[in-house]
């Protein structure tokens, strides 16, 4: 879809949260009210155009049971509408056909809407949306615009870290998916990375013309399974898989459950995973988490998707996963975890991303890139990896936010020299099954965003190193170094944030607890002074 139509149309429709909240509606709620009404025009949109014919709505539940209503009919009938498109069954009982999908996407659905004036406004403006230009470059693009718009709008739900769509689209395109390979998501959110994957797919494959029908039908129904927590946030997924041409089983492409209890226990092993994992621990101790098949238990939901991640993988399948700092350098079971992960898959990759990018303000997160068994044989099953690359991408980078949007221009330096020398061999220019997974021939060396500039730490890390090498954003560490030197941490660096604090310019101890006793005392003077002020006042 062309940038500036999708900006125009998703800033109308984001601007009719405006008639929503004089209803009583706040932003938290505005998407999923307004896509329960934007899905039905959609359908109608798609049907239109011949684009959709399975998923077709029932009778009674179309636009044209709405757009020609006025007052208290009109609101009642939507109410009673959402009934039946949630149940299946009309107003006297009467089961209807009802397709699994659509009854998965409006389960539990109804309006807050009090004022019929206000859904009649909300129908007028979606009408006047050019819906001929939005659907010629695709109305799935469009609805993905206004989940991204709530997003980066409301910054609300704990966890609800929404990915941004350049780094998306970059883990896809080095993961390189291809068509017939079985690719998941545990914790599918409103299920970015597989619509991404299928619209790579797509463009590798002339809008899948070039697959037979069993292909294609593989590709529709079988290829993508994501599970998602929330009920509320897989409808939106369901939604926007829809609208991209993706359906899925009987349960949709996006299936409710925990992929930490038996939902994740009975997924079949996948080719690719993608994830953003929720951050944070469980409540409650591990109650979120019941899986007993995980080799090591922890109430660390970073840690126990990550075992679930690289324990479901096809021998040979890759992921790419999502995940903070923490997860890199911590101690215990994060210990166990991160060696078990370089035992059976080869993690040849690690980039530590800005901060900044994710809209909680601080989290410091990392990609995580393996390969379930070693670089020359998919079906070893110890000793995978021999080295880890890590691209730094954090270090004295801007803080990335509204003013200073983080984007592809930021990312493809590292795609560079994750494909190496080899990149015409690889999926940025089509790439195959047989090539998917390579890890090709690489060079340490990359100095993008003024890494020369950067001072160095003086750490082991850079012993015995060109000098210049070790002011590069890639470099590479051995699996011995990592043992031997790190403990097994991850927490891999050796470029100095010029807003770190240096601790040998801190002074020693006894002048720091001079300075601190110091700003204790005055703290305390005025403290007694308010005392005092406050006292006479009283008197007074």
């Amino acid at each position: 879809m062309s940038t500036s139509n999708n900006s125009d149309i998703v800033q109308k429709l984001w601007n009719l949260c405006d008639v929503l909240r004089d209803d009583g509606i706040n932003y938290s709620d505005y998407v999923t009210e307004l896509v329960l009404l934007l899905f039905i025009k959609m359908v109608h949109e798609n049907t239109e155009a011949g684009l959709l014919n399975k998923h077709t709505l029932p009778t009674g539940c179309r636009w044209t049971d709405l757009s020609d209503k006025d007052g208290l009919n009109l609101l009642d009938d939507y109410k009673r509408m959402l009934l039946t498109l949630s149940t299946g069954k009309d107003s006297e009982g009467n089961t209807l056909h009802a397709d699994p999908l659509i009854l998965a996407i409006y389960a539990d659905a109804q309006t807050r809407l009090r004022e019929p004036r206000h859904l009649k406004q909300l129908i007028k403006s979606l009408d006047s949306i050019d819906w001929f230009s939005a659907q010629k470059d695709g109305l799935g693009d469009l609805y993905e615009g206004l989940l991204e718009k709530n997003a980066n709008e409301t910054k609300s739900g704990a966890g609800q870290y929404f990915t941004p769509r350049a780094l998306i689209d970059s883990m896809v395109r080095v993961i390189n998916p291809q068509a017939g390979e079985v690719i998941q998501d545990p914790a599918a959110g409103t299920a970015g990375f597989l619509i991404a994957a299928d619209s790579y797919i797509k463009a590798q494959t002339d809008d899948l013309y070039d697959l037979t029908d069993k292909q294609k039908e593989f590709q529709k129904n079988h290829a993508f399974v994501g599970v998602e927590l929330v009920p509320s946030t897989r409808r939106l997924a369901l939604m926007n898989c829809l609208l991209h041409g993706m359906e899925g089983d009987d349960e949709g492409v996006v299936h409710l459950g925990n992929s930490l209890g038996q939902v994740g226990m009975s997924l079949p092993k996948a080719d690719i995973i993608l994830a953003n994992p929720p951050f944070g621990t469980s409540k409650g101790g591990d109650a979120s988490i019941t899986r007993d098949d995980l080799t090591y238990p922890t109430s660390n939901k970073q840690l126990a998707f990550l075992q679930h991640i690289y324990r479901n993988l096809k021998p040979g399948g890759r992921a790419a996963v999502v995940l903070p700092d923490n997860v890199l350098f911590e101690a215990g079971v994060g210990t166990d975890v991160r060696r078990d992960l370089m035992h059976k898959c080869n993690l040849h990759t690690i980039l530590r991303l800005p901060t900044g990018i994710f809209y909680a303000a601080g989290v410091k997160t990392n990609v995580l890139f393996f390969t379930k068994g070693s670089e020359g044989d998919k079906l070893q099953e110890e000793n995978c990896t021999t080295n880890t690359w890590v691209y730094d991408l954090r270090t004295n980078m801007p803080n990335f936010g509204k003013r200073t949007p983080f984007g592809q221009q930021h990312l493809s330096p590292f795609e560079e020299c994750y494909f190496g020398k080899n990149k015409k061999a690889t999926a940025m220019d089509g790439g195959s099954v047989e090539n998917a997974g390579a890890i090709f021939d690489r060079m340490e060396g990359d100095y993008s965003f003024n890494a020369e500039e950067v001072e160095v730490e003086t750490a082991e890390v850079n012993k015995g190193i060109d000098p210049r090498l070790a002011h590069s954003r890639w470099r590479v560490f051995s699996r011995d170094y990592i043992r031997d030197s790190k403990g097994d941490s991850l927490d891999i660096s050796w470029l100095k944030d010029a807003n770190s604090v240096d601790a040998a310019d801190l002074g020693t101890p006894e002048k720091l607890a001079d300075e601190a006793m110091t700003e204790l005392k005055g703290a305390l003077a005025d403290l007694e002074a308010l005392v005092k002020s406050l006292a006479g006042g009283v008197k007074g």
